[in-house]
């Protein structure tokens, strides 16, 4: 897909790798749909970068984990930019939670965030690709890239619920794939160590360096490379590109 001029909405983009993700399109001069919940200043500040770059950007804010929620915010985008070629489904919320202090509560949140609202995001994103003709007498199909995370492969026994939930991402990701093909393109990336919590402790930041094959921690680069090239490659979908410098092959 030749991205310059195309409509891309990225969800979750006003802070770290949604951000990162929302800035990187810009810079290829797509205008993008900036989604955020509760962080105006961070999504202002965010657009303001896109524009730094030479894209352009307008804010949209929805609470996704409303059930109604994700198909509003697709089609209101659709409506103000006058359609929709790209979503980066990349809101979500990682939580630590102990296998004993999860809450049903708790639970729900997580899944209402991290799962149910990118499948109805991209529900509602297919439908307004379907309806200009995406995938018809040779026009290239829309794409989807969902942000998923190497919990997904992996056993993190104090993120279960997180680690579930994105699971699950990879595994709709192959399912929507074959169900929106030849319209969408659909595709994800699973970031290992890129952008780590604040306050995370500096032994455990050196011991993640020392046991991951390449040797350092990854940035928002490494994540955004992943997405644009999905994005531009035009004969790849139902896959997801594992982003963490070698970690899930170290054993």
């Amino acid at each position: 897909m030749e991205l310059r001029s195309r409509i891309a909405l990225v969800t979750g983009a006003g802070r770290r790798i949604g951000r990162a993700i929302a800035v990187a399109l810009g810079a290829r001069g797509m205008r993008v749909a900036v989604h955020h919940n509760a962080s105006p200043d961070e999504a202002r500040e965010t657009v303001r970068l896109i524009e730094a770059a030479g894209g352009s950007a307008e804010i949209f804010v929805a609470d996704l984990t409303g059930p109604d929620a994700p198909g509003r915010l697709v089609e209101s985008v659709a409506a103000a930019m006058g359609g929709l070629d790209v979503l980066v489904n990349s809101a979500a919320v990682m939580r630590r939670t102990p296998v004993d202090t999860v809450t049903p509560g708790e639970w729900d949140a997580m899944f209402a965030l991290n799962l149910r609202a990118p499948f109805f995001c991209a529900q509602a994103a297919a439908r307004v690709m379907r309806a200009a003709g995406r995938g018809e007498a040779g026009a290239e199909p829309g794409a989807i890239v969902n942000i998923a995370d190497l919990a997904a492969f992996e056993t993190w026994r104090h993120f279960i619920p997180h680690s579930i939930t994105k699971a699950g991402v990879v595994q709709m990701t192959r399912a929507l794939a074959h169900a929106l093909a030849p319209a969408v393109r659909v595709n994800a990336v699973a970031p290992g160590a890129v952008l780590l919590p604040d306050g995370w402790p500096e032994e455990s930041t050196r011991r993640l360096v020392e046991t991951t094959p390449l040797r350092r921690l990854g940035t928002p680069a490494d994540v955004t490379g992943a997405v644009l090239y999905l994005l531009e490659a035009d004969f790849l979908t139902g896959e997801t590109i594992v982003v963490d410098g070698g970690r899930h092959v170290r054993r």
